[in-house]
This record gives C-alpha cells, structure tokens and sequence, in this order.
C-alpha cells in the first residue's frame, strides 16, 4: 500500500518491467507551480522477503522543475541471531528511462545516504548534475536484503519550481602524467570516495595516494560514475588519475579500470541473467579492463559468481590480507596451472586497497606495474600483460627473473623461451621485507622456502630448475607466522615468470 502527502490511500498495481527480477510501481504525480513554489509527495509501502532486486517508483516530473529531491527511510526491526535483517538501496533514473544499460541513469547512492538532489548546476554525491526535464523519472529502490517481518519505507519526493541553474561542463584529469620513461609504476585501483559509500573527497584521497608513494590511481565508485568529473583538480604531474566504477551486482563485484571518462556500466543483472559479457564488452570498448573484485569476500553478492572468461586481471589481494584472499591466491594460481596445462591465456593477478574512510590505508596493497610511461594506455598495458607485483607498501620492492644457458632472460609476466631441459637460474632481489619469509611456487606448488630474511629487509634468493619440472614461477613474501603451520600473511607476491616454450 502507498500514501500521498494529503492523505489520500490507494493500493498502486505492481507490474514487471523489461528489466529481469524488476517490479514497477504506480506513478506518483505532480501538478505545475509558480516560480519558487514546491510540492512534495510522500510515498509508503512494505517489501516482502523474496522481494525482486529492484523496484521502481515512477515519477511523473511537469514542465519547469528547477530542483529534484528525494529523501528516504525504513525501519530496522530486530531480527534474531543469523538472519538477515533490512537493507535499502537508492538511486534515480529520469526521462530517458530504466532500460537495462542506463541511458536513463542520473545517480546511485546506494544504502549510504537517507537524501539526495539533482539540479542543472549541482547533485548530490554520487548523482549527474543536469537540468530536471518534463516526463516520467523513477527512483529505483534496491531491497539489498529483507527482514522476516518485510521492509517498510516512506520515501518523500520534493520539487522545486523555478529557472534551471546553468548547467556544469564537466572537466576531466589528463590521461598521461609527467612519468620516468619505462619504469615500474605504483598505483591502487580500487578506491572510494564520498561519491559511492566512502567518506574521504577526492582531495583527501589524492594527498593520501601521494603519501604512500603511489604514481596512479583508478576512480572505483560504486554503480556511478558521477565522481569522473571531480578529480581533474587532483591529479598532477606525479599522479595520474585514471576513471572507472565499481560495478557492484547481485552476483559479484567487478572494477571497470581506465574507462573512457563519462562511462557508465549498468549493474541491473544476475549471473542467471547472461548480461555480463555485453557489459564486459562495454568496458573494453570504452577502453577500460575488466577486473573482478574480492573474488571469494563473503559479503552479501560480494563472491563473484560470472567466472573469469571475460577477465583482464584479477584482485587477488583486497585491502589488509585476510582468509578471503588467501583462498582467491589459491584459486588464481589453480587457473595458472589450467592455462598451462590447456594452453590457453592467462589472467594476471593484482591488488588494491578498497578503502573507503579511516583507518583504510591507500595504497596497502598496491600493484607495482612495468610500463612504458605514466599513461592510461602504457598502465594499462602492463597489467593486462601480468608486468607486474602486488606489494604491503611501498617500502616493498623486489625483482623476479629467470635466465638460461645462452644469456636468454625474463622478467614477471614474461617468457624464457628454452628447452624443456634447459637449466634456468631464478633469481629474487628483495628489499623492504624484514624478516619476511621467501616463498617460490610453480605449478606443482610450493619449491622453495628460504630464511627469514634480515632485520635490514633485503636479501637475495636463487633457485635452479628447468622447464619440465616447473612451467611456471612466481615469488611470495609472508609475514613471519603467528601460530601453527599456516603460513604467515603476505607482504608482496609477483606475476609468474614463464618457463619453457609455447
């Protein structure tokens, strides 16, 4: 059931949209006003348990809205112990419509603020600014989850009358920053501000990324993109701010990485629903990388369900390292082995910080990257190639290689291309590590354990095989241990190095 502002209740017909596991409500309408006059209209109803993922409420907008806000509430009733209570999720679409792919998209905001508005020169965080034009929006309400008792909510929808502000061009950062040539390149790609659900702004989050001597970083904001047009002011010369979103699904949550500024990915689907891969698509086209997030986080639709067929890279390590990434370490070196045994591509691993607000450290973990410069293309060249390491800090650096007989070498996601039999030298430079374990794994697993290295944090290992018996080799570096045989946490893990020809 739903109620306006005067009183008045009517039962509003439910009906299915185009869109999959999408409910639309009844229209609530607005009569024209004067200049400088507002209306308002107050919406209620109740979401049962097994509600669909979203619900549309249409709003009929007149001619000469100066301003569009909506607040929200729902109760939280007491749930007992393991069971899920409410969640709502909020966002608006406006005249263009709800059409899977978002030409109607004007803001997501999520379960992170009760209120939000939009006008032709400002919006909320998280919401496109532009003018408020005449015609049926619809603010999509996402039961994230539903208490036994069901979700009630009463959502109030304010317009003001009047002339439009002027409307915001929007200005983007660069896509290239000053750089030292090839050379490797410390960046976090998974970051959020308060234009998603983080509380930092932009500025702070670009002091901080130079604190932790990071060269660049990736805008990550969930199901938006509306923060594309806020961080021209943060990068610089010595940071180079690349623009994406975090496509935040029912199924798994996927970084869309140095997307052409202005890209919008919709999120409105299912693995069930076999839209992922048009979507997928949608990101290369922009020019961006498709990267799932904490693949096996345990978080209501965190663990990614899609599978990695349309994979870039992959986020192995998810902010400080718990028993979640440890199992997506496994699972990404699992997939090594099968690309090596089906002869097929491989999927390069990284890692990033996912911080929202204090105490999340940017930059820990951060992907060290080998590229050709400081650009969005040279960036993202050298993670889609695997040129890269995942490190704790930037105190961390180490050096992988492999060389044979002849004087042939490789580096981390490169090739020695030798004989089966050819012996190769493996040789590991580390510094910033003290007391940290060295590990070497290949595809049989874990061959090598060294000492813990010094209090100083540098060492150097060398190990001796050949490409029949190890395809592949990459380098781990692990805390020292609390308890127990497990190992300790890690401090820095690299891309393989390959073994052997094609």
């Amino acid at each position: 059931m739903c109620e306006d502002s005067n009183g008045g209740l009517g039962r509003r017909a439910l009906f299915v949209t185009g869109a999959a596991a999408a409910l639309t409500l009844g229209s609530v309408s607005f009569a024209s006003a004067a200049d400088g006059d507002q209306e308002s209209r107050t919406v209620r109803g109740t979401l049962p348990p097994g509600s669909p993922d979203f619900v549309y409420v249409p709003v009929e907008v007149p001619a000469g809205v100066r301003e569009l806000k909506v607040a929200y509430t729902y109760d939280r009733p007491s749930v007992p112990a393991g069971t899920l209570g409410n969640a709502l999720d909020i966002g608006v679409f406006d005249e263009r419509g709800t059409e899977l792919g978002g030409r109607g998209f004007r803001g997501w905001s999520g379960g992170a603020r009760t209120e939000f508005f939009i006008r032709a020169d400002d919006a909320t965080p998280g919401y496109l600014p532009g003018p408020v034009r005449e015609g049926t929006w619809h603010i999509a309400l996402g039961p994230y989850t539903v208490a036994p008792q069901g979700l009630s909510y009463e959502i109030t929808i304010t317009l003001t009358y009047g002339e439009p502000g002027e409307a915001v061009e929007p200005v983007y950062p660069p896509e290239r920053a000053k750089g030292r040539g090839r050379a490797w390149y410390r960046g976090d790609c998974h970051l959020h501000s308060w234009h998603s659900d983080g509380r930092r702004t932009p500025a702070e989050i670009g002091e901080l990324a130079r604190a932790a001597g990071l060269d660049f970083i990736n805008s990550s904001e969930h199901n938006t993109h509306a923060a594309h047009a806020h961080w021209a002011d943060v990068a610089g010369d010595d940071l180079l701010v690349m623009l994406g979103e975090e496509v935040t699904t029912r199924n798994g949550h996927v970084v869309a990485l140095g997307t052409d500024p202005g890209t919008f990915v919709d999120w409105r689907y299912r693995a069930r629903d076999n839209r992922f891969g048009r979507f997928a698509r949608q990101i290369r086209r922009a020019g961006g990388l498709v990267v799932p997030a904490h693949p096996h986080a345990t978080c209501i639709g965190c663990n990614w369900k899609f599978g990695f067929g349309e994979a870039d890279a992959v986020e192995v390590w998810n902010g400080p390292y718990t028993p979640d990434d440890e199992v997506a370490l496994a699972d990404w070196d699992s997939m090594l082995v099968a690309s090596v045994r089906d002869g097929r591509d491989w999927i390069p691993a990284m890692g990033s910080s996912d911080a929202h607000r204090s105490p999340d450290a940017v930059g820990s973990p951060q992907t060290v990257v080998l590229a050709d410069d400081l650009t969005r293309e040279a960036i993202q060249e050298g993670i889609r190639a695997g040129r890269s390491y995942v490190a704790e800090s930037a105190r961390v650096a180490l050096s992988l290689r492999a060389s044979g007989g002849r004087g042939e070498h490789a580096g981390i996601g490169e090739r020695l291309t030798v004989g089966r039999d050819t012996p190769v030298t493996v040789r590991l430079e580390v510094t910033g590590a003290p007391r940290c374990t060295v590990r070497l794994v290949t595809d049989q697993g874990v061959v090598h354990t060294g000492a813990p290295l010094p209090v100083a944090g540098s060492g150097v290992v060398e190990w001796r095989t050949t490409p029949s018996y190890a395809a592949y080799v990459r380098a781990e570096l692990r805390h020292e241990a609390a308890a127990g045989p497990l190992p300790g946490p890690l401090a820095a893990f690299t891309n393989p190095v390959f073994l052997g020809r094609d």
